[in-house]
């Protein structure tokens, strides 16, 4: 069953790049968050790919490694993608599907685009990722990411 607007943009209220971001802000995110189904076992980004998407999961479960290591099982409510999103930056872990999955994704040809159109919520949304890369500098001081236009 496919979400419906109001759903989408619950599920998008609850994501911390997008906490700043009022309903009417939320609902022009939805309108570009298109559902994906994903098969068990499905590669959905791996290590050193170039990132353009983001991944909202609203079923099934995936798994992050980084080489044999696993980080983490990803569940509905859980996301990844968010700073590729907006820097193009390569993938720094492979998420593969464990079950079958469906996701809200964002292309960062449409995200883009919506930010041009809206100068509030690209302030909104650059606060946000300015917070999150403060956050991984710190935990990860070795790793920098790069910003690609």
């Amino acid at each position: 069953m496919r979400l419906r607007k109001d759903a989408k943009v619950s599920l998008l209220a609850r994501i911390p790049l997008f906490e700043r971001c009022s309903r009417r802000q939320l609902a022009k995110i939805a309108a570009i968050a298109r559902e994906v189904d994903f098969p068990a076992a499905t590669p959905v980004v791996k290590t050193g790919e170039r990132g353009s998407d983001f991944f909202v999961v609203v079923d099934g479960e995936a798994d992050v490694r980084t080489g044999a290591r696993k980080l983490a099982t990803l569940r509905a409510g859980s996301f990844f993608g968010e700073i590729a999103l907006v820097t193009g930056s390569s993938r720094t872990a492979t998420v593969t599907t464990g079950t079958p999955m469906r996701a809200l994704v964002i292309t960062s040809r449409d995200f883009h685009k919506l930010l041009q159109d809206s100068p509030e919520l690209q302030m909104k949304i650059l606060l946000e990722i300015g917070k999150r890369l403060e956050q991984l500098s710190s935990e990860q001081p070795q790793q920098r990411v790069r910003l690609r236009h």
